[in-house]
């Protein structure tokens, strides 16, 4: 069902769908802009916490030298920021002048000023854009998108150095999959560039590609795609760690102002990069180093961590400074491979397990923490193998140790058989019938609600412990049990503290060589959650069953109703010359029935009146307020009444209706044979649809919402002047409407469907319904289908006819074989 939004601001004019989708637009942005800023307002706070720690100064103090430094870099404050947490403290302030144009070709002086434009304002945006970045991949893509066209920048690399001395990529844009492959782990390699800017702490400009084969490893195959290159280290106020590398397709030296704005934006590079923790500390002194030839020693899984300490002091993650050979991570990474790797990075399914907080709770309380045990593959001989271990931590002075311990499988055995106990609220028991020896597990004496102290119970006492109804029928099972050896599966109750527990015991006899039991032993399971399942389910089968039978009683009753009141034409319906094609296809899913009806009747004056409407909701209520609807508007516009009033008193009939909360949708239109007129209004309706010469296209709808919405509603008419050959089709929502979809495509579904070839220059009934329809339909379809005959198509005695039938249409019409009539 359709419905106007609100009212236009002028008489006769429509929603301006483009201004509300402006509208949506211009909110969204006002969103991204709010969640910059608040991300911008982190930088910031960050950034002002380390000049406070560093300088000891108030927070007002730490924002005014961060501006005091900005200006005095010409840079802007988010840059001055994003410098600050990369570890840059404030320079010389004789180093903060523009270098001399010689020194260009090397490393500009880091607090080098850049031109105002365009290098200026491209660096401002990019300081802008990190506040967004979520990583090192995020980073290198938005360096390259912000990297002024002049740069000639068409591929970036973020290498960060491992422990062992080699490079791992850890950022990437600009490059195919197959180069990320083969330099995504390089060796501590001689002549590679990379390196080489990070062994010097300065930027290595690659301009001439024949000179810079004989020096240089180049990266990428073939290197020759890549003619200039620039590696540019990012400090931190310690030898650098990470080098970012900018590739070019372009031959040439790089201009001095290319060189120092990208030395610029690798400075800015720095502090996200602390902010990721994505540098590793390769300050190994000879106790940590002891420390891992320890753990390489050692036998089983286990790992040594350091904290990371968020800004607030909080670990945000642990730092592995040694594993034992047998430690491996998600990916496969073992031993020193390990080793300055954040723990999260390596098991990153940590974070949402108890370990996590058990680590936690480790470090701050100094006391261990034992995992329960969990199942976990790991390689045998090139077999994925199933075992159970569980995890141990334990505080070693500021760091912690975490090792994982396997069971071996007699441990595993013992404890798959409490698992099945506690998991199937089960135990099992043994009676020695001639030593009288009475074993239970922990869990029977849980089942019984029975305290240990007070010892297991003999066999033929057991039906002790039933309630008096039951214990009859386990005082047999028992007794063919130690009798006659027979098994015995039967159910009883008995009464805990916490009311009535129903449970089941089955057990079998052990005979000595003569057939005599000597032994009984089985298991007793507390089966009172199943039991309480079962009656709840029958209790909810009857009352579905109650309900079911009430719906559809309702549903014949709706049915036959609808049937009495508005039967449905056999043929199609001639009025005013025009030929009327009706449908009704009730919904083929759910009980109830729904509230579509149409009329088609002369009038007095010799005009034809046509109404479609569908009533919100369904059932008796929505085929009582159709009738309401159907014969109330019919007796207004035969009496006199105009469109827009009856659709005016039908609101207001509506609104004061047994359902004051009952809404409907309604199209009325009336047409003139004499002069081919058709004038029409709608509340809230979708609009009829005109098909002219092969083309389909859908009247402009006047004014009007839907019937039962408010009161004082306001309701306006349209005109149409119709041709000979032409079709007009009225519809219900039905027809057009999809789930998940909408209702435009339904539309434009329908257009295309009625414009195509058919009989007569455009398709039937049948072939349009065929085209729309879904076999599985969530709503009644109700259609007329109106044809203006075309210039001598309508003979002399057809036109005698015309005004002698009427007929009036509901939703009814529910035969088995289907209703519908054309």
């Amino acid at each position: 069902m359709t419905s106007e939004a609100a009212r236009p601001p002028e008489p006769g004019a429509v929603p301006d769908l483009a201004a509300l989708t402006k509208v949506v637009a211009r909110q969204r942005a006002e969103l991204d802009r709010l969640r910059e800023a608040a991300a911008a307002s982190v930088v910031l706070e960050r950034a002002k916490g380390a000049v406070m720690a560093r300088t000891g100064c108030s927070s007002e103090a730490a924002h005014e030298e961060l501006q005091r430094r900005a200006e005095d870099g010409r840079r802007t404050l988010l840059e001055e920021c994003w410098i600050v947490l990369g570890g840059l403290g404030p320079q010389d302030p004789a180093v903060a002048k523009p270098p001399p144009p010689a020194a260009v070709t090397d490393s500009p002086p880091r607090s080098a000023p850049l031109p105002a434009e365009p290098y200026g304002a491209a660096l401002a945006r990019f300081g802008r854009a990190l506040v967004r970045v979520g990583g090192p991949q995020d980073l290198a893509r938005c360096l390259l998108d912000h990297l002024p066209p002049d740069t000639g920048a068409d591929a970036v690399l973020i290498f960060a150095r491992q422990p062992a001395g080699g490079l791992e990529l850890v950022g990437h844009a600009g490059v195919d999959d197959l180069l990320v492959q083969q330099w995504s782990r390089v060796p501590p390699l001689t002549g590679l560039a990379a390196l080489a800017a990070l062994d010097a702490g300065e930027a290595r400009w690659l301009e001439d590609l024949h000179e810079d084969r004989r020096h240089y490893v180049l990266i990428g195959e073939p290197s020759h795609r890549w003619p200039t290159r620039a590696w540019l280290p990012v400090t931190a106020g310690r030898p650098a760690d990470v080098v970012v590398g900018v590739l070019r397709r372009r031959e040439g030296p790089f201009s001095p102002e290319v060189r120092r704005h990208l030395l610029a934006a690798a400075r800015l590079c720095a502090g996200p990069l602390r902010m990721f923790g994505i540098r590793q500390d390769r300050t190994v002194g000879a106790a940590t180093e002891a420390v891992r030839t320890v753990f390489e020693r050692l036998p089983g899984a286990a790992v040594l961590l350091t904290p990371l300490r968020g800004p607030s002091g909080d670990v945000e993650d642990f730092r592995v400074d040694a594993a034992t050979p047998d430690a491996s991570d998600a990916v496969g990474r073992s031993g020193r491979e390990l080793v300055g790797l954040r723990f999260l990075e390596c098991w990153p399914a940590t974070a949402e397990e108890p370990l996590w907080r058990g680590c936690l709770n480790t470090l701050d309380s100094g006391r261990p923490y034992e995992s329960e045990p969990f199942a976990r593959q790991h390689i045998v001989a090139g077999v994925a193998e199933l075992a159970t271990y569980s995890t141990r931590v334990a505080r070693l002075g500021d760091g912690l140790v975490v090792n994982w311990i396997r069971h071996d499988p007699s441990d595993r055995q013992e404890q798959r058989l409490a698992d099945v106990q506690r998991l199937g609220n089960l135990g099992w028991a043994n009676w020695h019938l001639v030593s009288g020896e009475v074993n239970w597990s922990s869990q029977v004496f849980a089942i019984f609600d029975r305290d240990p102290a007070r010892g297991a119970v003999p066999l033929e006492g057991l039906p002790g412990l039933a309630l008096p109804e039951d214990q009859p029928a386990l005082a047999r099972a028992v007794a063919g049990l130690t009798r006659e050896g027979r098994p015995c599966d039967v159910p009883f109750r008995v009464a805990a503290r916490d009311g009535i527990r129903h449970l089941r015991a089955v057990a079998e006899a052990v005979p000595d060589d003569r057939g005599t039991p000597v032994e009984v032993h089985g298991f007793v399971q507390d089966v009172t959650a199943q039991r309480s399942a079962e009656l709840a389910l029958v209790v909810s089968e009857r009352a579905v069953l109650t309900q079911h039978g009430a719906l559809q009683a309702e549903r014949t009753v709706a049915a036959r109703l609808q049937d009495a009141l508005l039967p449905l034409p056999k043929q199609p319906v001639r009025l005013a010359g025009l030929r009327v094609d009706i449908a009704y296809l009730p919904a083929q899913s759910g009980l109830n029935v729904g509230g579509d009806w149409f009329s088609a009747i002369e009038l007095p004056d010799g005009d034809a009146l046509f109404v479609v409407g569908d009533v919100a909701g369904h059932g008796v209520d929505a085929v009582a307020a159709m009738a309401l609807l159907r014969f109330t508007a019919k007796g207004m516009v035969i009496t006199g009444s105009s469109l827009t009033g009856a659709l005016g008193r039908l609101n207001a009939l509506l609104l004061h209706s047994r359902d004051p909360h009952g809404t409907a949708t309604m199209v009325l239109a009336r047409y003139n044979p004499r002069e081919r007129r058709l004038v029409w209004a709608q509340a809230g309706h979708p609009p009829p649809l005109l098909v002219r010469d092969g083309k389909a296209r859908y009247l402009d709808r006047p004014f009007g919402i839907l019937l039962g919405a408010g009161d004082g509603a306001r309701y306006e008419e349209a005109e149409c002047r119709l041709a000979p050959g032409d079709r007009l089709v009225l519809y219900t929502d039905g027809l057009v409407e999809r789930p998940s979809e909408s209702i435009d495509h339904g539309l434009d579904r329908l257009a295309r469907a009625a414009a195509g070839p058919g009989e007569g220059g455009s398709a039937p009934l049948d072939r349009l319904l065929g085209a729309l329809l879904e076999p599985e339909r969530r709503d009644d379809v109700c259609v007329l289908d109106i044809r203006v005959p075309a210039e001598g198509e309508q003979t002399e005695d057809e036109q005698s006819e015309v005004g002698q039938s009427q007929v009036g249409q509901s939703q009814v019409g529910q035969s088995r074989d289907g209703p519908a009539a054309r």
